[in-house]
């Protein structure tokens, strides 16, 4: 994951349709790798691998700032429009394995939206899915990111507001994953200090973890 002259870190965006699975995963990289545009069908077809340039001002190591380097598989949704189950994970495993199969994977990113209910039918199915990717330590290397934050903040919740009012389906799922979770603004292009403060986030869920990978 890292050398003496920077860090690099391997994450995976699942999720539904049309939650911002491929937006929070150009947020991310900092980047347009990935296709994003409102749809009536599921857009991502096939798992593509995006990579950040060196980014600045984020870790710290003896003193000295380490460059770091943000590594993002974005996924086809499920359920799919287009595919099956089947179709899906077995794209999703392959390409794990042949983009992060020497360092190991340190973030599963399950992308919810935060101005829609997490209902329990839609959070069973897609933890199945993800239990199936992962296998039975998911739980450690899984964290939640809640898209559209902008529509919750206008609509008068603070995050510790709207996780006061979420459902009891969102609050047990955000337990399962040691309550790693993390908001992020779909109304506007990321602004650099909003990613720092996402990425620091998700740095903190790795470091909590021990630096561990999923092979």
């Amino acid at each position: 994951m890292a050398d003496n002259n920077e860090m690099t870190i391997n994450l995976v965006i699942l999720g539904r349709a049309q939650t911002g699975k491929s937006a929070a995963g150009n947020s991310l990289l900092g980047s347009s790798d990935f296709e994003s545009r409102c749809c009536p069908s599921s857009v991502t077809m096939c798992c593509s691998l995006g990579h950040s340039c060196r980014i600045s001002g984020i870790l710290r190591r003896n003193g000295c700032e380490l460059p770091l380097r943000v590594r993002v598989l974005d996924t086809p949704s499920y359920p799919h429009s287009a595919l099956s189950k089947e179709q899906v994970r077995n794209a999703v495993r392959s390409a794990l394995a042949r983009s992060f199969g020497e360092e190991g994977l340190h973030l599963a990113l399950l992308v919810l939206r935060a101005d829609l209910p997490l209902c329990p039918d839609e959070s069973d199915h897609t933890i199945q899915f993800i239990q199936e990717l992962l296998g039975p330590t998911w739980k450690d290397f899984t964290a939640v990111v809640l898209t559209h934050a902008d529509k919750a903040e206008e609509a008068g919740f603070s995050e510790e507001l709207y996780l006061h009012s979420a459902s009891s389906t969102l609050l047990s799922l955000l337990s399962s994953v040691q309550h790693k979770y993390t908001f992020l603004d779909n109304q506007k292009t990321i602004i650099k200090e909003e990613r720092a403060t996402v990425l620091r986030k998700l740095l903190n869920f790795i470091r909590q973890n021990n630096y561990q990978v999923l092979q």
